[in-house]
């Protein structure tokens, strides 16, 4: 299957002598994996909280930074702030994303976050898009930029970045690490990204609430009898409901 041109996503160049020391100090993953190929990874604000996910592929003489198209121009900001005085240049390469399944072309990487995502190439060409990406996310408890993802709001390991090679514990400092590392060490999340079996439907953002009215969470993408909630775990165990919709949870974590 050819890959799909991915239309809400940019690629930004970063540039200059010290452009991997200086992202190596602030995202949540090493910039240069061990055997190469795409690396996921965010930023976070002091306080630990999601402010950004992106890839990062390294490609010799600069960096590629592919990141949802609505927030690329205020991760560039924030990214200037922290440049100082350190040889980095940050601009739009021009490059489009293409993904798909299957074999990995030439030019393309695999997506590190999960094999069910397939593989992403920058430059390469793409057709119009085909495949339910919203369905293999809920069925694999993928989170998306500005929907399960919510800047200044989520911390990454409730949203599965564990599980999604999105943050290394080894790596060293880098903005929010006390934070994260804090709840990595803690005997059990209470709170997190899980898929609910939902029947009827209701708004991305809808509170969720037990039998006994008390809130549970909220409802995030749907996709067919099968949802993505941000739920309390310790409230989550009966019948729920969001909105008009009818949810329950099995009590698998994402």
């Amino acid at each position: 299957m050819p890959g799909e041109i991915a239309t809400d996503r940019m690629v930004l160049k970063i540039g200059g002598a010290d452009r991997a020391h200086f992202l190596h100090g602030l995202v949540t993953h090493d910039v240069k994996p061990v055997g190469g190929g795409l690396v996921y990874t965010a930023l976070l604000s002091p306080q630990g909280k999601y402010l950004a996910d992106f890839f990062l592929l390294d490609q010799g003489d600069h960096i590629l930074l592919d990141v949802k198209a609505e927030i690329a121009p205020k991760l560039a900001q924030r990214l200037m702030m922290y440049k100082l005085r350190a040889d980095v240049t940050i601009e739009d390469s021009g490059l489009g994303v293409v993904r798909g399944l299957g074999a990995v072309p030439d030019g393309a990487w695999a997506d590190p976050r999960d094999p069910a995502l397939g593989w992403r190439g920058y430059g390469i060409d793409g057709e119009a898009p085909e495949i339910d990406w919203v369905a293999i996310r809920v069925a694999h408890v993928i989170p998306e930029t500005g929907v399960e993802l919510r800047p200044e709001e989520s911390f990454i390991l409730e949203m599965g970045f564990d599980r999604l090679a999105g943050v290394d514990h080894r790596k060293g400092c880098y903005v929010g690490q006390e934070v994260t590392a804090r709840m990595k060490h803690k005997t059990e999340l209470r709170k997190g990204l899980a898929q609910v079996e939902i029947d009827g439907a209701a708004p991305v953002g809808t509170e969720i609430l037990a039998e006994d009215g008390r809130a549970v969470g909220v409802l995030h993408t749907q996709s067919g009898n099968k949802a993505l909630a941000y739920l309390r775990f310790d409230r989550a165990g009966g019948p729920m409901t969001a909105g008009d919709a009818q949810l329950t949870w099995s009590g698998t974590k994402g």
